[in-house]
């Protein structure tokens, strides 16, 4: 038997625990969920959210692994009181939610979609039609799961994708470039440009002004990545004076974003509401009862967080 505590919102708990049981039976487990342990040492696995009411793991001294249902694990990779091992949440259906998300954006972007619909008064305007897609680059910065698939949708309709990642990487089909001169050369070719960073240290605020310089005159940026990887004044400057011709941004420092946030109303900004990738129960499920089987056969688990690396 495997106790397997929730430490979520009581909407995300409403939403995973039914199927994420119906994995661990699929799987051969013999799970016991809860959402109110009766005895802390007793619970073997902890399915963490932020939105949940756990920030102190001392008293789990039989916990095995916390298991993320989110991608990103910035507000709980820090924290001294987790001892077992950390996974986030890699899920097939997140993935396709974001390769949907931001292709698309690209799409729009490179079409011109915008303009076209701005011009539906009358106006016959032929000197809108776009280049071809093999005219157009494309860069991701981050090459992990998220950044790595998003990079191979883009190049199989033709784009010139380029990518940036801390560490060299080599992938098909993508240009990929790592440290800071390779940052540079990133923004100097993007005609449209997708932020899929984690949140560290290291990348607070990395499309600052001096980035944002880089960019070719007419520039578009996509962020549904983290709403700490950019400098939300500079980029305001970059659109009102700078080469940035327009902004969608579905993550933010402060969400929800605040009603009287310029975001909102700035003519060359689009919100989305942190929904390019979102959890789905069904396959998230399958994650989290693998990752449970896994432990219990004594084997790795699936999308280990290097708690140095911060991701």
């Amino acid at each position: 038997m495997q106790k397997i505590l929730f430490s979520v919102s009581e909407s995300e708990f409403r939403a995973f625990a039914g199927p994420i049981e119906t994995a661990c039976r699929a799987a051969g487990l013999d799970p016991t969920i809860s959402k109110q342990p009766q005895d802390p040492t007793s619970i073997d696995y902890i399915v963490f959210s932020p939105d949940g009411p756990i920030a102190d793991f001392s008293p789990f001294t039989g916990l095995k692994a916390a298991l993320s249902l989110w991608a990103g694990v910035e507000r709980i990779v820090g924290n001294e009181t987790l001892k077992a091992p950390l996974a986030r949440m890699v899920d097939p259906g997140l993935t396709e939610g974001m390769v949907e998300y931001v292709t698309g954006h690209v799409l729009r972007y490179h079409l011109g979609l915008d303009a076209i619909l701005a011009t539906q008064r009358g106006r016959w305007a032929p000197e809108l039609a776009p280049p071809l897609a093999r005219n157009r680059t494309v860069g991701i910065l981050g090459l992990g799961a998220l950044g790595a698939a998003c990079g191979l949708a883009l190049a199989s309709l033709g784009f010139s994708v380029a990518g940036w990642s801390r560490r060299p990487k080599e992938i098909d089909g993508i240009e990929c470039f790592s440290g800071d001169a390779g940052l540079n050369e990133i923004l100097r070719r993007s005609d449209i440009l997708v932020s899929l960073l984690p949140a560290t240290p290291q990348t607070e605020s990395i499309l600052g002004a001096e980035e944002f310089a880089l960019l070719p005159e007419g520039a578009c940026l996509i962020n549904p990545g983290r709403g700490t990887l950019i400098d939300d004044d500079a980029l305001l400057a970059a659109l009102d004076g700078g080469p940035l011709a327009h902004a969608t941004l579905d993550v933010f420092r402060t969400e929800p974003l605040p009603a009287d946030h310029p975001f909102w109303e700035h003519p060359k900004v689009t919100v989305t509401p942190h929904i390019a990738a979102a959890t789905r129960p069904e396959t998230a499920g399958e994650v989290i009862a693998e990752n449970i089987r896994r432990s219990e056969a004594g084997l790795s688990l699936l999308h280990l967080v290097d708690r140095l690396a911060g991701y």
